[in-house]
């Protein structure tokens, strides 16, 4: 469904990819792991049309999209949700959902995808009249995640999930991610939690510095020495 090659960025002086390569196919779950400042989020950026000063190819099922403004890039069927959450706070619950469908035009299929996604976070449609910035970290996460699904991605991004989050609300929210996963949407996930992300990864990448150091399956990282000792504190 994706692929990336070569993929640089800078800001200014500061080189934050340098020439990454890696694919994400159809159904999977594909993380990206490893410490601040590794690169994760700017490649999220970059896939989105975000990022400056990108060099390289992104190919998003056969076309090309580095050149892509965001929006258009969103029309295709890519949808990123940021890391923070960023909902909008003084709109209430329903309304920061519709502002993720704004590209779209077919309004019946848009009033079905809200119902989905009350039923998929229960708690949000108890509080749909609600202004965002009144819900809990976790609360507004879930709204994150809804508004990035009411624009019907075909390719889901989705930058530390579990950022802030006590740990109760971390393993709800990987259990909807999964939900979300089953149903159809591919889900390119970055994340410093490496151990629930390689739980739940098809194949995962280690970054460091801008540069993949380290590939494989999800379970099969989850047993790599290093990975276990640099990522999952263990000796």
């Amino acid at each position: 469904m994706l692929i990336v090659r070569d993929l640089k960025c800078s800001y200014g002086h500061i080189q934050a990819l340098s020439g990454i390569n890696f694919k994400v196919n159809q159904s999977d779950i594909v993380t990206l792991i490893g410490n601040n400042g590794a690169g994760k989020s700017t490649t999220l950026n970059a896939i989105c049309g975000i990022a400056p000063k990108v060099s390289g190819e992104v190919v998003f099922r056969g076309r090309r999209i580095e050149k892509l403004s965001s929006d258009r890039i969103i029309s295709l069927g890519i949808c990123q949700v940021p890391e923070g959450r960023r909902i909008f706070p003084l709109l209430t619950v329903e309304e920061n959902l519709m502002m993720g469908a704004y590209l779209r035009k077919d309004y019946k299929e848009m009033l079905k995808d809200m119902k989905m996604i009350y039923n998929l976070f229960p708690v949000l449609n108890k509080m749909k009249s609600r202004l965002g910035g009144e819900l809990s970290g976790g609360e507004q996460q879930m709204l994150a995640i809804g508004r990035g699904l009411m624009a019907n991605p075909e390719l889901l991004l989705l930058d530390e999930p579990s950022l802030g989050l006590a740990p109760f609300l971390v393993k709800e929210i990987y259990e909807i991610i999964k939900e979300i996963n089953s149903s159809g949407t591919t889900i390119l996930l970055v994340e410093q939690n490496a151990k629930l992300a390689l739980q739940i990864a098809t194949k995962g990448y280690v970054m460091e510095k801008g540069r993949i150091v380290l590939q494989g399956y999800g379970k099969e990282l989850l047993t790599n020495k290093e990975v276990r000792k640099i990522y999952l504190g263990e000796n």
